[in-house]
């Protein structure tokens, strides 16, 4: 089956309220919505490529699932690993990797298991934070405007680099190590109707958000903010641009304001939300054919 009728097919198991549905990267318990939980995985040949540094592979893995708590304006309380032993080598530069990400954000290990297997290395998270509110990414209304933190695109074009493209290694910087927007998220909560992170890219995300919120969202191509290393390595042009806004692994806050209001940080308005349903792409304030995939999907 696929991704969207395997979720399809857990909704209808027996759900914790704190699931929202299974609508959202992650479940808020009470009291308060104080306690938010995630968890992803991250698998070889899917999330990371089989010589990606083992270092940078626990980072990313810690910085995915810290992503999706600051999505909620979470602060990090602590990660639980499942881990897969491998070779002696790779398991001890992994656990380096691993031990500078947790400092690095300020998050310590709970627990977790382990377990002797062969294959792809399949390695899960589970993030632990505290918040005040918890923004859903259902919560947009129309005549919202929708905004990005960051710039968008750079992760996808490191993904080429490692797979042997000549480019900088700030690019390659952006898809190994991605730093999650957790100053951003808490300073957002409070002032934003939904919020989630960009990781499978900013068009089908974006998509997401307007479905989840029973709502239409309008996006122009042009307003997308790219970096100056990713002009500089691709230039600027309509196909850099549909390149970059359907590439995953971007790890920036997507979230909704309503018209008149500033965000408190940082971001570039990309969007609209508007009533009735689908996504309408413009540039140059025309609209133009949306691409066959608008971004990652497992098993489309």
């Amino acid at each position: 089956m696929t991704e969207a009728e395997f979720i399809a097919a857990l909704k209808r198991l027996p759900l914790h309220p704190a699931a929202r549905d299974l609508g959202d990267d992650t479940a808020v318990l009470a009291p308060a919505g104080s306690l938010v939980l995630t968890k992803d995985m991250i698998v070889e040949g899917v999330h990371f490529l089989p010589d990606d540094p083992p270092g940078d592979v626990a980072w990313k893995l810690l910085a995915v699932n810290l992503s999706d708590l600051a999505a909620k304006g979470a602060e990090p309380v602590g990660v639980l690993l499942g881990y897969m032993l491998g070779d002696n080598g790779w398991d001890a530069a992994f656990l380096t990797g691993l031990d500078s990400a947790m400092r690095r954000f300020d998050c310590p290990l709970l627990g977790g298991d382990t377990v002797a297997a062969t294959g792809a290395r399949t390695l899960s998270l589970t993030a632990i934070g505290r918040a005040e509110s918890a923004p859903a990414r259902s919560g947009a209304q129309a005549g919202d405007a929708l905004w990005v933190t960051g710039t968008i695109g750079d992760a996808g074009a490191g993904l080429a680099i490692a797979q042997g493209e000549a480019g900088p290694d700030t690019l390659l910087d952006r898809y190994r190590r991605p730093v999650p927007r957790l100053a951003e998220g808490r300073a957002l909560a409070p002032i934003v109707h939904a919020m989630m992170d960009v990781s499978d890219g900013l068009l089908i995300d974006a998509s997401r958000m307007a479905v989840a919120s029973g709502l239409a969202v309008d996006i122009a191509l042009d307003a997308v903010p790219l970096s100056d290393a990713l002009i500089g390595h691709r230039k600027d042009n309509r196909d850099s641009r549909m390149a970059a806004v359907t590439a995953g692994d971007d790890y920036e806050l997507l979230f909704a304001l309503p018209p008149g209001t500033g965000p408190s940080v940082p971001a570039t308005r990309v969007g609209s939300f508007n009533h009735g349903s689908g996504l309408l792409l413009t540039d140059g304030g025309a609209p133009i054919p949306l691409p066959d995939r608008t971004g990652f999907e497992h098993r489309r």
